[in-house]
C-alpha cells in the first residue's frame, strides 16, 4: 500500500513539474522571438536557459517512469516477503516435526514419518506402507489421535489420515 501512495505521489509530483516545464519553455520561447534572436547577450542567457530546460525535461521523465514502476511493477518486495515467510514457516514446521518424532517410539515415528510423506494417506494403504498388523496400526494411530497429532477422518469405505502439527 505504501509504495502505491509513492508511485502515485511521484506521477502526480511530476505532471506539476511537466505544467511549470512547460510553461517555462513557452515564456522563453516568447522571448527568445521578441530578441529577434540575433547572437547579442540577451539570446545566450535565452538559450541558456532552454538547455536547463532541457535539464528539467529529463528530470520531469526519470519522476514520472519511477512514479510509474513504483505504482504499477514493483511487486517484488511483496514477493520477496511472502517467499521468507513461506520458508520460515516450513522450516518451522520441520523443526516441530522433528522434536515430536524424538519423543515417538519406533512404530510410532514409523507411522508419523509414512503420514508425512503423504498427507490424507488411507489407513489401508499405511497399512501397506508400515509393514504392521491391522490390530497394531489401529492402536498406534489411536495413540497418536489422543495425543492430538494426527486425525481421521471417514472417506468413502475407509479412513484417511491427516497431520495435524
Amino acid at each position: 500500500m505504501e509504495n502505491n501512495r509513492l508511485g502515485l505521489l511521484m506521477i502526480i509530483f511530476s505532471i506539476i513539474f511537466l505544467v511549470f516545464l512547460v510553461y517555462f519553455n513557452f515564456q522563453l520561447e516568447e522571448k527568445s522571438n521578441s530578441f529577434g534572436c540575433n547572437p547579442t547577450d540577451e539570446c545566450m542567457s535565452v538559450k541558456n536557459s532552454l538547455s536547463i530546460a532541457d535539464i528539467g525535461f529529463g528530470f520531469f521523465g526519470f519522476l514520472f517512469g519511477l512514479g510509474f514502476y513504483i505504482l504499477f511493477f514493483d511487486k517484488t518486495e511483496k514477493a520477496i516477503l511472502k517467499k521468507l515467510e513461506d520458508e520460515k514457516n516450513q522450516k518451522t514446521g520441520d523443526e516441530r516435526f522433528s522434536l515430536i518424532m524424538k519423543a515417538l517410539d519406533p512404530f510410532e515415528s514409523r507411522v508419523m514419518k509414512a503420514i508425512k510423506e503423504q498427507d490424507g494417506i488411507m489407513q489401508s494403504t499405511l497399512l501397506l506402507r508400515t509393514d504392521m498388523s491391522k490390530a497394531k496400526l489401529s492402536y498406534v494411530l489411536q495413540e497418536l489421535e489422543k495425543r492430538k497429532l494426527i486425525k481421521r477422518i471417514s472417506k468413502g469405505k475407509g479412513l484417511a489420515v491427516f497431520l495435524k502439527i
